[in-house]
């Protein structure tokens, strides 16, 4: 992976990418090209067969995703990094390519909407079943471990109730039982946490959020040891072909250059409005990894750098003060997503989570009266101002 960098904000713009290379350009080139020539029919015949290196089609390889790889393998500590058009195609690959019909999964009590989708299609498809699990203590999860278990799945910070997953406890768990670990490290970055450090096997993250960062890109990313993302690659990414295109890595790259400002700056906004949040009538309760006051925060201070910038929060009433609250917002953007510039707040119940029944989804803890805050850049103040009138 070339010089390694002490430091994150220095390997975040330096890390995978050497522009003498090529041609001394200081931004990776953008390689917008689907198709790559041959010298000879013969290195065509030797590229395909795996005996010589280089680039055939942009669906297998592409120069500026590759940069894009490497990177982030160098960010996550891993050995190689893998590409994809979107977050669920990274987490679609990752979990096809670990199961095989009739194995079992273990996933966090929480998850994405779409995760849960996946999840419940895999189940009705293939009979590969999963059990949501509370992953609090070490008999919870051996309680729940068969010998057809392949992976244990957690969403770290859990999304959106913001639950933090002990990740030394878990993984000891699935080491001693031979068990696969696959994080969502999505609403921390390699920046805050970095799973594979702990004994991880493949950290995925939707590329869209924290790590492009600027709303304007769909993009997912997977990371590990070598073996299994070779495995993942030749396989699940190849010929199902959820690929990400050269000009959307282009954009994630661009965007990591800026990855530690930015969650610096997302994390002291979203400490600042938990704050608020947590002393103001209408709030019931507010879920922020970064409150020393959350269950989960010794948790936090162990394995991640700050709470992030997301947080989540529940009003008093039900679904209908919920949504005339979010109506009454003037700044602050009613959209899903997260990690952006801007501020965005959502309704997991009706929007995000929608797709997992109701009573799956109050087990999760998504209730009707739960809002979903993702803390942009913005000067705190003019956020906070604008939340108390809704809320007022």
């Amino acid at each position: 992976m070339g010089k390694q960098f002490k430091h994150m904000e220095t390997a975040m713009i330096h890390e995978g990418y050497d522009s003498k290379a090529l041609l001394g350009s200081l931004t990776p080139p953008l390689f917008q090209t689907s198709t790559f020539t041959f010298d000879t029919a013969e290195q065509g015949a030797a590229r395909f067969a795996g005996e010589e290196e280089g680039h055939v089609y942009t669906r297998v390889s592409n120069p500026t995703v590759q940069i894009l790889e490497q990177k982030l393998a160098a960010l996550e500590k891993a050995e190689k990094g893998l590409a994809f058009a979107s977050g669920m195609a990274a987490i679609s690959a990752v979990l096809i390519a670990l199961t095989k019909a009739n194995d079992h999964i273990i996933c966090s009590s929480g998850l994405y909407g779409c995760t849960y989708g996946l999840l419940s299609m895999m189940d009705e498809k293939y009979n590969i079943q999963t059990d949501y699990v509370a992953m609090t203590d070490a008999q919870s999860i051996e309680d729940n471990i068969r010998p057809e278990t392949k992976v244990i799945y957690i969403e770290t910070p859990i999304n959106p109730t913001m639950e933090v997953i002990d990740l030394e406890l878990v993984i000891g768990i699935a080491k001693k039982h031979d068990i696969l670990v696959v994080v969502d490290n999505t609403f921390s970055t390699p920046y805050l946490q970095r799973p594979l450090e702990l004994g991880a096997d493949v950290v995925v993250h939707s590329a869209t959020k924290y790590l492009s960062g600027h709303g304007d890109v769909i993009a997912g990313l997977a990371a590990g040891e070598q073996t299994l993302i070779d495995q993942i690659a030749a396989t699940t990414q190849k010929d199902i072909g959820g690929v990400l295109s050269p000009f959307d890595a282009w954009l994630v790259i661009r965007g990591l250059k800026t990855l530690p400002l930015r969650m610096d700056r997302h994390a002291e906004n979203a400490s600042q409005i938990a704050e608020k949040l947590k002393q103001h009538s209408q709030v019931k309760q507010v879920f922020y990894p970064g409150d020393p006051e959350n269950s989960g925060y010794a948790i936090m201070k162990k394995q991640m750098k700050s709470g992030g910038g997301t947080l989540s929060f529940e009003i008093k009433g039900g679904k209908a003060e919920a949504q005339a609250f979010l109506n009454k917002l003037e700044l602050i953007k009613i959209a899903v997503s997260l990690g952006d510039t801007e501020t965005l707040i959502q309704h997991p119940a009706t929007m995000t989570h929608a797709v997992i029944p109701d009573e799956q989804r109050q087990k999760m803890g998504v209730t009707d009266t739960l809002v979903r805050l993702s803390v942009g850049i913005e000067g705190w103040q003019d956020l906070w101002e604008d939340l108390n009138q809704a809320l007022t």
